[in-house]
């Protein structure tokens, strides 16, 4: 799970009028499946969920800037979480990995009907006071087109966010990854009208990535007939920064007395990050040294 070969590229087409970006995420999200045991479908959220976000988060100018995608719906899956950064680190859960469906009507995985109706919420973190929130209701749950519609009407940037996760019978990942494409303000219609072509004559995300696993060729489908540059290259990864650390921060903000009770019980207690599924346990003695530091006045420990 340490050699990662997952890419992502950004570049611009047309004189600049088309920016663009596209991912493999194969590996990534097969590492996310081991984590979280996800289902097939579960799976497929999450890995296009994880694509997406990447790509937006590449858009992010800060070296500390952070951007979480949250889909809440009314299916069984009930929703996910997931957050990236602009180094190509990305993590995520879903609120009910083990969901299973039947395929929809076109045969395919029903993400959507596994989400169901509800929101997407786009968080841009960016060390401000507060951050940056959008949110708009659902359109398909597939994800992919609930991102396209988040960018017409939280953005007013007219896009084209194409996603896919195709498994292995074995439910292992065989292809993931997609691709979002951006008309710039000033572009003309004969731009506009070629590229809106192109898009309707592309079968699916995963299709293209069996013809050749990488983002150039996924942008050079979707940009055919346009002069593609690439500009940026990177390798993306699963990255989870959850640490004993931090959730010993986490114990000490509940408090001396709640710590004192905690460790009153006299068990082990044992933490688990949603993100990745680390386990993390404290002993009673562990507990009291936090309850000691919890007694300290908050900027002593916040040092």
């Amino acid at each position: 799970m340490e050699n990662y070969k997952d890419t992502m590229i950004r570049a611009v087409a047309a004189d600049a009028q088309i920016n663009a970006f596209a991912i493999t995420s194969r590996d990534l999200t097969e590492t996310a499946r081991q984590a979280h045991n996800t289902s097939p479908i579960a799976t497929a959220a999450l890995g296009r969920a994880m694509s997406g976000a990447l790509m937006m988060a590449d858009m992010l100018k800060g070296p500390r800037d952070l951007l979480t995608l949250q889909i809440d719906g009314d299916g069984p899956m009930q929703g996910l979480v997931v957050t990236a950064d602009n180094k190509g680190n990305v993590k995520g859960y879903v609120k009910n990995p083990s969901v299973i469906l039947p395929p929809n009507a076109q045969g395919h995985l029903n993400v959507g009907g596994a989400i169901g109706a509800g929101t997407l919420t786009v968080i841009r973190d960016m060390n401000l006071k507060d951050p940056y929130i959008g949110q708009i209701p659902l359109v398909t749950g597939e994800i992919a087109e609930d991102l396209t519609a988040y960018y017409a009407q939280s953005e007013q940037i007219p896009s084209s966010v194409g996603l896919g996760v195709l498994m292995n019978r074995d439910n292992t990942v065989r292809r993931a990854g997609g691709f979002v494409v951006q008309l710039m303000p000033f572009a003309d219609e004969e731009v506009i009208s070629r590229l809106e072509e192109n898009i309707r004559g592309i079968s699916s995300v995963t299709a293209m990535l069996e013809e050749e696993n990488t983002p150039d060729h996924l942008l050079e489908t979707v940009l055919r007939g346009f002069d593609l540059q690439i500009n940026t290259r990177e390798d993306v990864r699963f990255h989870c920064n959850c640490s004993r650390e931090r959730f010993e921060r986490g114990l000490i903000l509940l408090g001396e007395k709640e710590l004192e009770s905690i460790a009153a019980e006299g068990k082990e207690i044992e933490l688990h990050c949603q993100f990745c599924s680390r386990s993390y346990k404290y002993t009673p003695d562990e507990i009291q040294r936090l309850r000691m530091i919890a007694k300290q006045p908050a900027a002593d420990y916040n040092k």
